[in-house]
């Protein structure tokens, strides 16, 4: 096991397995519709694979530009899926752009009440 894995052998099979999760998913979202959005999918799994092939490259000892790509890709890839996310929750009316996500305003008004208590 552990020569799988610092061969990178093991990261190749994981990747490939992210590759089948990736073809699963679409499929199913195909098949019944609805969120997460193809590119909220796509750029969640490709933060995923990112890190995998920045994991690799070290155990490999590649060059650090080599790691800090990967890493860079990770970091944008993630960045992209929380925004399609956002994009995705604003769409199907989970909440509106600047407001307060649901039950907010409830657990406020507890820590509000939790304050004055404390404070009297």
């Amino acid at each position: 096991m552990a020569e799988l894995l610092a061969s990178g052998r093991l990261l190749d099979l994981i990747l490939a397995g992210v590759g089948l999760e990736a073809l699963a998913l679409v499929g199913w979202r195909l098949y019944r519709g609805g969120n997460p959005s193809a590119a909220s999918l796509a750029s969640n799994l490709a933060a995923g694979a990112a890190l995998m092939l920045a994991l690799r490259a070290a155990l490999l000892g590649a060059h650090w530009t080599v790691l800090a790509g990967w890493l860079s890709a990770a970091f944008v890839a993630h960045i992209a899926d929380l925004g399609f996310r956002f994009h995705d929750a604003r769409r199907a009316g989970r909440f509106a752009a600047g407001a307060a996500a649901p039950g907010a305003e409830h657990r406020l008004d507890r820590v509000r009440s939790r304050g004055a208590s404390i404070l009297d």
